[in-house]
């Protein structure tokens, strides 16, 4: 269901066509929410298909940009106002913990150090990210403003992990 209100949030912005939305969602929020375009084209029918967007235009190829009506305005703010948020976090790392003792202490090592690797860049990412905004590279807006919050959030849960990786590697020597 968060795909169809970020893809509402998106063209709250805006007109955008799918592609343009696919490309927007990844770098916004890809590697918190990641979706993949079939998906996005699908829930873009949806929504149409809802009264909750509708074609603003259509371009060469039968490329279609979307614009967000009154009724998907209305459903993107009930979602943001109601007090149920699913906080369940799906993150295959945690749960291939629990699996670690199956590992030899060579690639369990070797597994670790590429995640703490990994997490440590998607940090230092949004830690960037955020510094841009907070620099005003990219203006002053509502919007702006909310992707940094956003941005902070992605630069913490990932320099988290990273010290997790850090720590469960401290702990198996």
């Amino acid at each position: 269901m968060s795909l169809r209100y970020g893809l509402l949030g998106l063209l709250a912005e805006g007109p955008a066509s799918g592609y343009d939305l696919a490309r927007r969602f990844e770098a916004v929020l890809g590697a918190v929410w990641p979706a993949q375009q079939p998906k996005i084209y699908a829930e873009l029918n949806r929504l149409a298909a809802e009264g909750l967007i509708e074609i603003d235009s259509e371009g060469p190829r039968r490329r279609k940009a979307y614009r967000i009506t009154d009724e998907g305005l209305a459903a993107v703010r009930g979602w943001l106002t109601s007090g149920e948020v699913d906080h369940t976090l799906r993150i295959q790392s945690v749960l291939r913990s629990a699996f670690f003792w199956l590992m030899e202490p060579d690639e369990l090592r070797a597994h670790l150090e590429r995640e703490r690797a990994h997490f440590a860049r998607e940090a230092e990412w949004y830690r960037q990210y955020a510094a841009a905004k907070d620099r005003g590279d990219f203006g002053d807006s509502p919007q702006t403003r909310s992707l940094r919050v956003a941005a902070e959030a992605g630069h913490r849960l990932y320099q988290a992990l990273a010290d997790w990786a850090d720590w469960t590697l401290d702990t198996r020597e």
